[in-house]
């Protein structure tokens, strides 16, 4: 199946608070804290006006299967205080809230979504795609790391988040993936900075 990248609109709100729900029952099923509020995770009011806010200023994308709604990124050049230094941001792109609805798991959507966020960093003659996750979601880990992330550092003390493990993958390490996980976007959808 083909993966198909657009720009989120405003009507999208509710479907990307759906899969942060969704994701986070999952996860918490299997014993994952991630965006609990016991785990110190973004409310989903206050995660809502967030998602809401990235749409508005060009930074959310949505990936459909078919025509179906099947996954989110938010992609921009912003981390959480403490995370990367003002000299690594300025290189990157960085990844915040990359959800794939539980019914396309297994079709590969995150990696389109991924390489999607590597597109924009290109266009943006940015280097790197960084992004933080779960501290303590070790699954995660694992999949950024099959993703072809590396781990840069963990987060030191001072930062006080939950999401404190840091990836990075250089943006140009997609032109060699081959095949048809690759997602399919229009040029006029990679917006530039402001």
């Amino acid at each position: 199946m083909s993966t198909t990248i657009r720009a989120a609109y405003a009507s999208d709100v509710g479907f990307i608070c759906r899969l942060r729900l969704q994701r986070t029952n999952w996860l918490a099923a299997r014993g994952s804290d991630q965006w609990t509020r016991e785990g110190r995770g973004l409310p989903i009011e206050s995660f809502a006006r967030a998602v809401g806010r990235s749409i508005d200023d060009g930074e959310t994308w949505i990936a459909e299967l078919k025509g179906e709604p099947a996954g989110t990124i938010t992609v921009n050049h912003r981390a959480d205080e403490g995370l990367w230094s003002p000299g690594e941001i300025a290189d990157a792109v960085v990844v915040h809230f990359m959800i794939v609805d539980l019914r396309f798991a297994g079709n590969r959507v995150g990696a389109a979504l991924l390489a999607h966020a590597a597109a924009i960093a290109r266009a943006r003659h940015r280097t790197w795609v960084r992004l933080d996750a779960w501290t303590t979601n070790s699954g995660l880990h694992d999949y950024y790391r099959r993703a072809g992330f590396r781990l840069a550092r963990f987060a030191g003390p001072e930062v006080s988040g939950p999401s404190g493990a840091m990836f990075e993958r250089r943006s140009d390490a997609w032109l060699f993936d081959q095949g048809p996980q690759l997602p399919r976007w229009r040029r006029s959808e990679l917006r530039l900075p402001r």
